[in-house]
Formats: structure tokens, sequence, C-alpha cells
């Protein structure tokens, strides 16, 4: 398996070049909105957020967008039979995972892009052997469209069926930093060490962040 380009690549090389001051980036295309005031229509420039969703974590119920709301979190795309960089991943996953324990305002959460394999009990029991017990960090599944175009459309990374590759899928490994007010602001090399510290450093950053 390979990592993907295209937006993924735009997104770290955002990341990289933006985030060396105090405040970080906010990344994605800004949307146009329109609405009414004292009867004139105006437009406004809005930043690009992660829509609502519906997937359900390793416990068996339901994750929304609302269950993340108010925190800091991580995203990231796996599949827990991934043989290439996927066990990279979680590693240094379970080094942010281990380096915020226990703070209530930051969460990780990591879509199965095999929810044909992924089931529940298999992610349950996935989270488990990484040491992973509470709500802190979950793992989620669901339709596997709805899946591919969250990542896409939402955090701005890639994923597809390849059956040529290891595993038959190609997808990034980019973990995705997520503010408050449900954000991109950072896209970080989830496979090596040099990526994941720059994420934790950021994640600092944004708790100290105060809300708009």
């Amino acid at each position: 398996m390979r990592n993907s380009l295209g937006l993924v690549m735009a997104g770290l090389f955002l990341a990289a070049c933006g985030s060396s001051g105090d405040t970080l980036p906010v990344l994605g295309q800004k949307e146009a909105v329109t609405r009414t005031v004292d009867g004139k229509t105006v437009t406004d420039s809005v930043d690009h957020t992660i829509p609502d969703f519906r997937f359900v974590s390793q416990y068996g119920d339901t994750v929304s967008a609302g269950t993340l709301a108010g925190k800091v979190y991580v995203a990231d795309f796996f599949f827990t039979t991934c043989p290439t960089i996927c066990p990279k991943m979680k590693t240094q996953m379970k080094r942010v995972y281990d380096r915020f324990k226990g703070n209530s305002n930051v969460m990780i959460l990591s879509h199965t892009i095999d929810p044909t394999r992924d089931s529940v009990a298999v992610l349950r029991d996935f989270a488990q052997s990484l040491g992973v017990k509470d709500r802190q960090w979950l793992f989620v599944t669901g339709d596997k469209d709805q899946i591919y175009d969250i990542g896409q459309n939402a955090y701005m990374v890639s994923a597809a069926e390849d059956a040529t590759a290891p595993g038959g899928v190609v997808h990034s490994g980019a973990f995705i930093l997520v503010d408050t007010q449900k954000r991109v602001r950072g896209i970080y090399d989830g496979t090596t060490p040099e990526g994941v510290d720059k994420l934790m450093a950021d994640i600092d950053k944004l708790l100290t962040e105060p809300n708009e």
C-alpha cells in the first residue's frame, strides 16, 4: 500500500507552512453562504468544516459530530488487516493517545475503510489489543460510501479500492487535526515520529487557542 498523493500532499504542505507561528492555518476551500439581512441578500465566505456524520463505534453505539462537540480531535483512516502502513500509523497514534490520555478536551476518531470485514466486534478486539478501553479513542465503521466520501470531501484525504495493492486498498497515511469548530487545522504524516511530534505540538497550540 502507498500513501495517496494529491489533496493530502497539498494539505501536508499547507500544514507545514502555516503552523510555524502561534496560530495554525484553517485548511480547505472557503464556502459561499447566502442569507437575507434586513431584506437584502448577503453572501458570506465561511471556513470549510466537517459536516455531521453517523458511524458506529467499537462499543456498538452511534458516533456523530455531536459526540466530538467542543473537542479537539485527530481523525485517520485505516483497516485492521492492512499489511503495510496501518501498523506504523497505529503505533504513532498510540503515542498521541498516551500523550493526551485523560484529557477530556482531546479525542481520536479512526475510520475503517474496510467495513465489510471490520465489524464492531473486530474493531473492539483491535482497540483492546492497543490497550484502548475508554471512549477517548473511537474506532468507527459504517456505510463504505459515506466513509470514503467524508474522507475525501471533508477531511481532504483519499482512499480507493485497488485489487493490485496489498490488502486491496490504497489510502492515505495522514492524521487530520480538527478544532472545536470542526475546522481542519493540519494534516500530518501519521507514519513517522517527526510528523506526529508536529501534530502533538499543534494539539497543544489548539488547546490554548480561544474559541471564536
